[in-house]
């Protein structure tokens, strides 16, 4: 074969831009160019599927497309030319945006996806400490946190980060995934590329499942735990033994008979949440303890009390829990890969913080997250720092919009509340509330350096706890045990015990903590899962995720 430097980089870059994205013929060409460029590879199945390239998928277009925007091929042709990548990278590249038709994969006209969100916190967890991959961590934290993003084909800024995330998705499946375990054509369909019919979508992932002998979902445990319920769900749309439950909540009452209850005992039997079948519409113990199942698995305190809303959870059709099934299992390709060590997980929707050591759950606890308007950022970083007795540094949107507006209407309001203004700038003072009961960070705050001004903090507000649905925050998150945190994550520091932890938390002196090890903190936001129980777990869809998914990758 003819050695590489060899062949003009004009004369590539030209087959690229000229042969590889008009039509099939002159794909074909375009491998034999670059099989000429390669050195002589090993014949084995898997450099065969590496050598190969997807067809372009004309069919795609912006009415049916996940991603409603798309690059001119060219723009491929040149960033593979400019930035002198790998043959075998080149390939792929083409190869992911040949299946797309060059929709972009992770930005749309409304901004950053959520699967660029969810790549970005797994680049967390590469050995890449290069100044490239900082840089696009960078990039991505300022789009992702920015208001308005202008996301057109003519921003050059987002169609280069576009391709450079591509580029590391690529280079990232095939340095962290089981060699094998990940193949092309899945790695290409890691972002989804076209609306389809959810039940149809969801029979040919199954089939894809089945067909090969290795798959990602046998090295991604959760993934495959929901792979199991999405079957079950697919066949409970198509055996169409599904029906509405129907009645005011009078009718559903200890002791009564009615068809109603008929109906929502075999719709419950059917989720699994009673074991017997029980086809008679009298309201007895078994449809009690089948309907605190349902509470348990849907967020709610299991107190066996219906309610409008609860009858409404009740009535969401098997066909929309194929699409939720779906789509979170997309978002749980984004997962760290078998991390070692301790990891704080956070699932905004269930109101929850996980701590985890390598496969060990270490304990849970609730937490109280980001209010509608307020939302909790998906994204990873490393907890590094732990304070106690701290200042809450109130951000300049909160004194604008809170803080001036209450001292206008009470003049003792700062000193009511232990506040004082440290500085002015631009015309803004800086406000921040002392260290003490009164402050709205309670005891302690864990600090993960961000730009989006997220971290953990206790509260003075206890009582938020106590409710189901937990959404009351301005972003950051509240924990509901932070000196168990605390001291899971100092128990390796000499001199820290319980009592100096819980000195240091009431001393009302602010005092900063620097972690030997940082620890790796994950904000996630899952609305169905398996839990350790095997029972599937569903929640609300508190920020509209899952709804804005719904709309790109549905029919």
């Amino acid at each position: 074969m003819i050695p590489h430097k060899i062949i003009s980089p004009i004369f590539i870059r030209k087959e690229y831009a000229h042969l590889l994205f008009r039509t099939e013929i002159m794909r074909k060409t375009l491998l034999l160019i670059l099989s000429a460029a390669m050195v002589l590879a090993a014949c084995n199945q898997d450099e065969k599927e590496e050598r190969k390239i997807s067809i372009r998928n004309f069919s795609i277009t912006k009415e049916n497309a996940y991603n409603n925007l798309f690059m001119d091929s060219m723009s491929v042709a040149d960033y593979i030319f400019m930035n002198e990548i790998p043959d075998s990278t080149a390939r792929r590249i083409i190869s992911f945006y040949n299946t797309r038709n060059y929709a972009y994969a992770w930005f749309s006209s409304d901004g950053v996806s959520e699967q660029a969100m969810g790549f970005t916190s797994l680049l967390n967890f590469t050995d890449d400490t290069s100044a490239t991959l900082k840089k696009l961590r960078s990039t991505m934290h300022e789009y992702i946190g920015a208001e308005n993003l202008n996301v057109t084909p003519s921003n050059k800024g987002i169609l280069q980060t576009e391709l450079l995330l591509t580029e590391n998705l690529i280079n990232y499946s095939k340095t962290n995934f089981k060699k094998g375990y990940v193949k092309r054509k899945e790695i290409e369909k890691f972002i989804p590329y076209v609306k389809e019919n959810a039940i149809a979508q969801g029979d040919s992932l199954l089939a894809e499942l089945k067909r090969q002998k290795k798959d990602f979902a046998d090295i991604n445990k959760p993934y495959k735990l929901l792979a199991e319920q999405l079957k079950k769900y697919l066949q409970l749309e198509k055996d169409k033994n599904w029906m509405l439950i129907d009645g005011d909540l009078k009718s559903f009452k200890q002791g009564k008979n009615s068809p109603n209850i008929a109906v929502m005992k075999k719709n419950l039997f059917l989720m699994g949440d009673m074991n017997v079948e029980d086809s008679s519409g009298l309201y007895d113990d078994y449809l009690l303890n089948g309907i605190k199942s349902f509470q348990a698995r849907n967020g709610f305190t299991p107190d066996g009390k219906l309610s409008a809303k609860l009858i409404k959870l009740m009535n969401i059709t098997p066909k929309e829990r194929v699409k939720q099934l779906l789509i979170n299992m997309n978002r749980m390709r984004w997962l760290p890969f078998e991390p070692d060590g301790k990891l704080i997980l956070v699932n905004t929707p269930a109101f929850t913080l996980r701590v985890t050591d390598g496969k060990k759950d270490v304990f849970e606890m609730p937490v109280v997250v980001g209010k509608d308007g307020h939302n909790t950022t998906i994204f990873s970083d490393m907890l590094t720092t732990i304070v106690f007795s701290p200042y809450w540094n109130i951000p300049p949107s909160i004194v604008k919009s809170e803080i001036l507006p209450s001292i206008q209407n009470d003049p003792s309001y700062l000193e009511r509340n232990n506040m004082e203004i440290t500085k002015e700038v631009n015309g803004l003072p800086e406000v921040r509330q002392l260290p003490g009961e009164k402050n709205s960070l309670g005891k302690v705050k864990f600090l993960f350096p961000n730009s989006f001004n997220i971290y953990f903090h206790d509260t003075p507000a206890k009582a938020l706890f106590d409710k189901d649905v937990r959404a009351y925050s301005h972003g950051c998150i509240r924990l509901g045990e932070p000196a168990k945190l605390a001291a899971y994550l100092l128990k390796d520091e000499k001199g820290w015990d319980d009592a100096k932890i819980n000195a240091a938390m009431n001393k009302g002196e602010e005092k900063f903590v620097k972690l030997s090890e940082p620890v790796p903190v994950f904000i996630t936001y899952y609305t169905a899962w398996v839990d350790d129980a095997g029972k599937l777990q569903f929640r609300e869809d508190i920020y509209g995720h899952d709804a804005e998914v719904t709309k790109k990758m549905f029919l």
